[in-house]
């Protein structure tokens, strides 16, 4: 990775349809310290630790100070952390804050980017990008819509905003969820590095309404963690068409559990495969999304209202889910 090709990457849409890394702790105490000493001024270190390609892309140690002063004039202190994350890719560890500043409504992304011996091959700060433009914000989904499981499952990704949910910037993806499923607070057991390991794995996802298949993927491998597939970012995945131009996506199936075919008719509740871990994602979860047409990247994102389910134990008549609530089905529904 070249030191400006994080600063240039377009972060949030290159992670479409995919799930934020189990966190790495030695990562993640070194982006905090590493951004707490840029914010502070204390940038000479961070200079020091930096790769010899980084330095040359710089320029020269005061580089690093002028663009502190350049972030702190125009988006003042940093008040409140609403996200971060720690994962590898490619060989690296990548560090990443989404944080809310003084001066801005837009909150910032910083990103670092480890070599494995921990020295500094790339850097970022810029703001985020605003969610996706959409003229379905008022929208009420026509479909009677069940959640797509059994049991308790915790919301990752879901919501309108971007503290709440980061798919908000795709307008296919506008409204998507990621859900996992969390036991003593965790979403695996153990390590976490075998897929068996984690809660949802091989649960079984059921349609969320009637509908015909007008997608069903079933051949691809599920990724082992810290691995990903970004040329098949839905992995194994059916579309269900709903009527009234409503298409439900249901991706990261495991292999060789899609238990449905393109053309076939199914009923809202029936299984049609079985949680995994394929494609762009770093580990098991379900995906899901409504969008207006059946084609991935091609359609605009609707609002997805479930019925009759319970949200952090009180029961929900009609409603979105959102980033932080455990769901689960009313009994008998």
């Amino acid at each position: 990775m070249k030191p400006l090709a994080a600063a240039l990457a377009p972060f949030l849409l290159t992670l479409a349809l995919c799930l934020p890394a189990r966190a790495d702790e030695g990562t993640l105490a070194a982006g905090r310290d590493y951004t707490d000493r840029f914010h502070s001024g204390d940038t000479a270190p961070l200079w020091q630790r930096m790769t010899q390609e980084m330095r040359q892309a710089l320029g020269a140690p005061d580089a690093l100070a002028r663009l502190r002063e350049t972030v702190e004039a125009r988006f003042g202190p940093e008040e409140a952390v609403l996200s971060e994350t720690a994962e590898r890719q490619s060989g690296y560890r990548i560090y990443l804050r989404l944080a809310r500043h003084a001066n801005d409504a837009a909150p910032l992304i910083t990103q670092w980017t480890l070599d494995d011996a921990g020295a500094i091959a790339g850097f970022f700060v810029r703001p985020a990008q605003q969610p996706a433009e959409s003229r379905f914000l008022d929208y009420e989904t026509k479909a009677p819509l069940r959640l797509p499981f059994d049991g308790a499952w915790q919301v990752f990704w879901g919501g309108r905003t971007l503290e709440q949910n980061y798919h908000a910037v795709d307008r296919g993806q506008r409204f998507a969820l990621d859900l996992i499923v969390v036991e003593d607070g965790s979403s695996h057991a153990g390590d976490g590095l075998a897929l068996k390991d984690y809660h949802c794995w091989d649960r079984p996802i059921h349609a969320p309404a009637a509908g015909t298949v007008t997608a069903a993927v079933d051949g691809l491998p599920d990724q082992a963690i810290g691995e990903t597939d970004p040329e098949n970012p839905a992995g194994n995945h059916v579309v269900l068409d709903l009527g009234s131009d409503e298409f439900a996506f249901l991706a990261h199936l495991r292999q060789g559990s899609v238990a449905v075919k393109r053309g076939e008719r199914v009923e809202s509740g029936q299984e049609i495969g079985r949680c995994g871990n394929s494609g762009n994602t770093s580990e098991p979860h379900l995906h899901i999304h409504l969008q207006t047409t059946p084609a991935l990247g091609e359609g605009e994102g609707l609002p997805t209202f479930f019925n009759a389910y319970l949200a952090d134990g009180e029961p929900v008549a009609r409603g979105e889910p959102v980033r932080g609530q455990t769901v689960a089905p009313q009994a008998g529904r």
